[in-house]
């Protein structure tokens, strides 16, 4: 079973960037996928972004198109999220998770088995 930890998290003023970083141990299957969601106080936790392990395809929420990147490095078994444009909106704990299977790339945190702790990201306006 594979085991999650995140890193990278912290305080940025608004427009700043951060790269947050899920590191897995174990091995990863090739048919899996590692998504990332956040959860901010008193509100659901909501997806942001995935990657297959095989093949590197993505998927996004609209929320953060065009200012977070998702991307991997299998030779050491780590997804980074790049955060750039960030707002006050994207405070939030940040998790990563792993679904075994990667077609589709789910957006529903029930299609995920094993989670990260989380990091806390916030972002002063």
């Amino acid at each position: 079973q594979v085991q999650l930890v995140e890193s990278g998290g912290g305080l940025v003023q608004a427009g700043g960037s951060l790269r947050l970083s899920c590191a897995a141990s174990g091995r990863m299957s090739g048919s899996s996928a590692v998504g990332w969601f956040r959860q901010a106080p008193g509100k659901e936790r909501e997806f942001v972004a995935a990657i297959a392990w095989s093949g590197g395809r993505t998927r996004y929420a609209d929320s953060v198109k065009g200012r977070f990147t998702i991307s991997s490095d299998n030779a050491k078994n780590t997804v980074y999220l790049q955060m750039n444009s960030l707002k006050a909106e994207d405070t939030a704990v940040y998790y990563c998770a792993v679904d075994r299977f990667s077609w589709p790339l789910a957006v529903q945190s029930r299609e995920y088995d094993q989670w990260g702790q989380g990091t806390q990201v916030t972002v002063s306006s």
